[in-house]
């Protein structure tokens, strides 16, 4: 396809511009994607506010995407042009020792859409063709663009990585996108309670509608013995810290149960303290990190939505245009009115 699209890039001196470029050229095994909608996710804001380095002198940013094949490789096969898809945000290297295993979900030297070659912060996107999701009929395509990375980190923090079973007692730090869709998924797992902790109350209501028995405060004083009272004693089985702070972390990790897991979903550069290693390991507890999901985890969310468990109608905050996108990452930065995510239209008039 030939002609030039609008795109949202960003600079090596952090500055954001709307410009026209050309439209990419799928590769052999890759597809153009025309996107529908794209999330704006905390990482996206990291690497404008410097604290993720660029890796590419300049870049389109945005990496939670649905849209339409508009135009394929040579050797794609199995997809049609019109297919409604969800592209994977990273692309496996095929040559590092886990991807020689066939294990290319364990990339690594995983390179990220968005960090490490350009996003959908545009009216059109490159994506490989093996990485590609279908969207069942029936789901919205601004649900399905969040489904990669928004919900499916989430997902595999909650089933891979927690491993939550039925009847885990789980507690998720961080009632912001990512942690109100621990606790949708850790209640669909079965856990109980779920426990949302935030120092935000204005979402707790929200985290109720949407699977936690108990919100706290994560700066009340009284919170290790109210996670207590709420567990009936038996204190977490499964700690998350969507929020990724010190504080937040060592809470989770101070919250445990015997052989509770504390799993780390939030990123920064804080540095943590796990208390005291004869205690640790005493109690046979867990520190764990996470980072992103499998292929196939989509497929199972977008079911899941199809089928009406999963409800993501409160997930996608607001949509608007390309040209407001500083509005929508001023919003999602000072948390104004506590969105979940906000989502990109491309093609949406200003």
């Amino acid at each position: 396809m030939e002609g030039t699209m609008r795109a949202q890039r960003l600079h090596s001196d952090r500055t954001v511009t709307l410009e026209d470029i050309p439209i990419p050229k799928p590769g052999p095994n890759q597809v153009l994607i025309k996107v529908a909608y794209c999330g704006i996710c905390h990482s996206d804001m990291a690497l404008i506010d410097s604290d993720f380095p660029m890796k590419m002198p300049e870049i389109t940013q945005g990496h939670e995407c649905s849209g339409t094949i508009a135009e394929m490789g040579s050797n794609v096969q199995g997809w049609e042009i019109g297919d409604k898809v969800i592209p994977q945000s990273g692309m496996p290297c095929l040559k590092c020792r886990e991807c020689r295993r066939g294990n290319r979900g364990s990339c690594q030297n995983l390179r990220v859409m968005a960090f490490d070659y350009d996003g959908a912060w545009a009216q059109y996107t490159v994506a490989n063709a093996e990485g590609l999701t279908r969207v069942p009929d029936g789901v919205p395509m601004e649900q399905a663009a969040i489904l990669a990375d928004a919900v499916a980190t989430p997902f595999g923090a909650v089933k891979h990585t927690g491993k939550v079973s039925m009847g885990n007692a789980v507690a998720v730090w961080g009632l912001g996108g990512v942690g109100t869709h621990i606790v949708q998924l850790s209640r669909l797992a079965g856990a109980y309670p779920v426990i949302g902790i935030d120092i935000n109350e204005g979402v707790f209501d929200r985290a109720k509608r949407l699977g936690a028995d108990f919100t706290f405060r994560s700066d009340d004083p009284e919170l290790m013995d109210k996670i207590k009272k709420a567990t009936g004693g038996r204190m977490i089985d499964v700690a998350f810290d969507a929020a990724g702070l010190q504080v937040t972390f060592e809470q989770a990790v101070q919250s445990l149960d015997y052989r509770g897991r504390a799993v780390l979903v939030g990123l920064s550069r804080q540095e943590f303290h796990g208390g005291s290693l004869y205690d640790f390991g005493v109690k046979r507890r867990q520190a764990i990190g996470h980072l992103g999901y499998e292929v196939v985890d989509i497929f199972l969310l977008a079911e899941l939505v199809k089928a009406g468990r999963l409800d993501l109608s409160e997930s996608v905050s607001q949509i608007i245009s390309l040209e407001n996108l500083e509005e929508g990452l001023d919003i999602m930065r000072n948390k104004t009115g506590n969105p979940i995510r906000i989502v990109v239209d491309p093609w949406a008039e200003s």
